[in-house]
């Protein structure tokens, strides 16, 4: 009867027979895998490095451009990424914001200000104590308007994600604040719309 290392004596290097499961070559040696996984600190080629680096800048940007029209949250930039700056943003577009009609109407009587002295001088004392008494309503209407969406950004975001994180209700304050066409992201709901989940 033969021995065990006698028949593996005999049988050929190379000529094992396939076990089930196996990967049908050696591992190989951690030197050899650092080795494999090795790259240089400086590219050979410095200038088309600096082109493909520039190049793929340039269409990660041009993503971030395309997400903020379409709302494609996978590609928004990272100070509008994450459901809850989404949710903030539902919020203020579902609903008529006093800031971003009064600011256009701010601008307009600024403007009827610096012209009305020109053709109407006689005109201007009352104009002008009327013009400063719609700009100081406006402006107590705004900070009622801020106070009432933070309560209302701070009552959402704790219902959903149980904590409000820094920024955000100035987050939504700010976009508040703007004209709803100029908004970016683009607004995804009309007004009157709940909130998407």
């Amino acid at each position: 009867m033969m021995s065990r290392r006698a028949e593996r004596s005999e049988t050929p290097v190379g000529t094992e027979p396939e076990r089930p499961g196996a990967k049908g070559r050696p591992t190989r040696s951690r030197k050899e895998a650092l080795a494999a996984r090795q790259r240089p600190l400086v590219p050979a080629d410095r200038k088309e490095a600096r082109k493909r680096s520039r190049a793929q800048a340039d269409a990660e940007r041009a993503r971030a451009r395309q997400a903020l029209v379409t709302g494609d949250e996978r590609h928004l930039p990272p100070q509008h990424s994450g459901a809850d700056r989404r949710l903030v943003r539902d919020i203020i577009d579902s609903r008529h914001n006093v800031a971003e009609y009064f600011f256009p109407v701010a601008i307009v009587l600024m403007l009827i200000a610096l012209v009305v002295p020109f053709f109407a001088p006689n005109l201007y004392t009352v104009m002008s104590t009327v013009m400063l008494a719609v700009l100081w309503g406006g402006i107590a209407l705004c900070v009622l308007d801020a106070v009432f969406i933070r309560r209302r950004l701070r009552a959402a975001l704790t219902e959903r994600f149980g904590m409000v994180s820094p920024g955000l209700v100035s987050y939504g304050n700010m976009r508040a604040i703007q004209i709803r066409r100029w908004r970016l992201p683009k607004p995804q709901i009309r007004h009157g719309e709940q909130p998407r989940r």
